[in-house]
């Protein structure tokens, strides 16, 4: 004969947490404020776990939950999932180095590629990510990869005319 499911948590009735699972946005949260409630009603922990698509010791788990943490104990929670790899200053001086563009002659080249990015990540912020990251970081921050067209910092505007002007298709 199994255990009866000891519900320490008394400051919902059944009827309030059958109410309150009627509003709950979280579906998974209702389920498991109903199973409460089949057991505070005096349904076996089999019964409950079944009408409401569980295991007995899951149910159990859930109690026990409930006991220590009332509604909200029955909620689903998420992980916090990985430690982001460059804080929030770090991410807005990134920004404004893809929005200020390269040094030429500081960075060696004419506009930032992602491996340029990796390279210059790698060396301000000691942080070594693959260039695949570098892609991801740049659409979290709303900068698309069209640019405009590089040009050569040495160009010479007179002598392009010249050649506009004095060329077969100008």
């Amino acid at each position: 004969m199994p255990l009866a499911v000891p519900i320490s948590g008394t400051e919902h009735t059944p009827e309030q947490l059958r109410a309150l699972a009627a509003k709950c946005e979280d579906g998974a949260q209702a389920r498991r404020a109903l199973a409460v409630a089949m057991v505070m009603e005096g349904k076996s922990r089999g019964e409950a776990a079944r009408l409401t698509g569980m295991d007995r010791q899951t149910l159990w788990d859930w109690v026990h939950r409930y006991n220590a943490e009332g509604m909200q104990g029955l909620a689903s929670r998420t992980a916090p999932g990985p430690v982001p790899k460059l804080t929030k200053a770090q991410m807005a001086e990134l920004y404004d180095l893809v929005v200020a563009g390269p040094d030429p002659e500081l960075h060696q080249v004419i506009r930032w590629r992602c491996v340029d990015l990796r390279a210059e990540v790698a060396r301000r912020f000691s942080v070594r990510v693959d260039e695949v990251t570098i892609g991801r970081w740049l659409r979290k921050l709303r900068l698309t990869r069209l640019q405009p067209r590089p040009y050569h910092p040495k160009k010479d505007a007179a002598a392009q005319e010249a050649f506009k002007t004095t060329s077969a298709t100008g």
